[in-house]
């Protein structure tokens, strides 16, 4: 079977002149998508590898495993053992990296162009034949639980996040965490750990994004020889998991030892290919992006409650949530701050932002976005994003006619339907003692 092949011209329209982005589209006939953007600024590259498969794909009970994968994709397969792959592209001048969400686990190369065929062929072999060394997964065992231990259990934001999510999804597996539950990876089984890699790190659920100074031609004569012999599995079974609508507002309290108090609120919010996504990501930057955001100036110019503030809107494959996140000042009290978000938040409700707001959120909006554009590995983190979370890597293209479009009625629309008491979770951390003057 030979592969399907688009090409498109992104238009990535701003103020000035367009500026092009092409992207080829193939699809191997073991199922895995590859896009391809020649940049031949610097003569590197950078191959991303998304597999669609995450803490949303796993279970109660078997919960961590997609992370735990993030890390053990490094310790060998069959023709580049124990740490071979990071050896080989140090040798080679490159470096890596990898990061797993609620929906995808990714993998990073950036390498000099010469080493391409190198990496083709280190990516198949694991892809294909990453070892089940019992030392080695008891090891990175080890290594799972000290990151969570450090990010999570150490951690009072970690703890705050973890259970404000725990909390806010009762049905849809958003309500675990990436990491996984204490209790789950200290008892991962070998068998568990062999099917959900065969079932996530197949080639039909993975999209590949090379960029950088390379040809197509030779981008996929190397698919062809070391991707494509790849055999495909059965994909992750569908996530039918909805979370019913919220009917009232939920509230964790956390006491443990802490410097000061911390506050986080989630709201219920659609999936990112959503229409209503442009107007919540609107609404998060004229609620927390900069200095002159209201919450800042309110919260930390004004009330001087608190350090910092910020209302962040994941990518997410089915609704998320938009949460905010509050560090207080010691011996701030959290329902005064809670107090003054919700007469912020009620502001926009009832009058929309004004013109002065909605141009400066647009002009941050596109200032980040052409940042990330800026070098090999943001358009290929870029690209691959797109393609899994807006509905296919050319709506990176309409992007910033997404942002234009947004009004400031939209943005107060957003903020009356989604940002809700009845609609929201909220996290409040309460120090307490620690040592000897702690209650037992």
């Amino acid at each position: 079977m030979r592969p399907a092949l688009l090409t498109a011209t992104l238009l990535l329209v701003s103020g000035s002149p367009a500026q092009q982005l092409p992207v080829s589209s193939h699809k191997l006939s073991n199922g895995m998508r590859i896009l391809i953007h020649e940049d031949h600024d610097i003569p590197n590259v950078a191959l991303y590898l998304f597999f669609q498969v995450g803490s949303r794909n796993e279970r109660s009970g078997a919960t961590g495993m997609s992370h735990f994968f993030e890390h053990m994709m490094f310790n060998g397969a069959r023709k580049y053992g124990p740490k071979q792959f990071d050896i080989q592209m140090e040798n080679a001048g490159g470096s890596n990296n990898a990061y797993t969400s609620f929906d995808v686990t990714v993998y990073t190369d950036w390498f000099p162009a010469s080493a391409l065929e190198l990496m083709f062929d280190m990516e198949a072999d694991r892809i294909q034949n990453l070892a089940f060394d019992p030392k080695m997964i008891e090891s990175e065992r080890g290594v799972v639980y000290s990151e969570r231990r450090l990010r999570v259990d150490n951690s009072n934001s970690g703890a705050v996040v973890e259970q404000l999510y725990a909390a806010a999804f009762q049905t849809h597996p958003y309500h675990w965490p990436v990491i996984g539950w204490a209790a789950d990876i200290e008892n991962w089984k070998i068998g568990d750990l062999k099917e959900h890699f065969r079932m996530g790190y197949a080639p039909n659920n993975c999209v590949a994004v090379v960029a950088g100074a390379i040809r197509e031609a030779d981008v996929m004569r190397l698919a062809r020889k070391y991707l494509e012999p790849i055999s495909p599995h059965d994909p992750p079974p569908p996530v039918h998991a909805r979370e019913p609508q919220q009917l009232g507002e939920r509230r964790v309290e956390i006491r443990k030892p802490a410097q000061a108090p911390m506050l986080a609120a989630g709201y219920h919010v659609p999936e990112t290919r959503h229409p209503d996504t442009p107007a919540l990501e609107m609404l998060a930057r004229i609620l927390s992006a900069g200095r002159s955001s209201r919450l800042y100036r309110r919260l930390v110019d004004h009330d001087q409650s608190v350090l910092e503030v910020s209302v962040d809107l994941q990518e997410t494959l089915d609704p998320g949530l938009m949460m905010l996140f509050a560090q207080l000042r010691p011996g701030a009290k959290p329902e005064a701050v809670e107090q003054a978000v919700e007469e912020e938040i009620d502001r926009l409700r009832r009058e929309p932002p004004s013109t002065a707001e909605l141009e400066k959120g647009r002009n941050q909006a596109l200032t980040a976005f052409y940042r990330s554009l800026r070098t090999i590995s943001g358009k290929a983190n870029a690209l691959g994003r797109a393609e899994i979370f807006r509905g296919g890597h050319l709506k990176l293209g309409s992007y910033a006619a997404d942002m234009r479009r947004v009004t400031a009625q939209d943005v107060s629309t957003a903020a009356a339907r989604y940002l809700l008491r009845r609609n929201r979770t909220v996290v409040t951390l309460i120090p307490e003692a620690s040592g000897p003057e702690a209650l037992p």
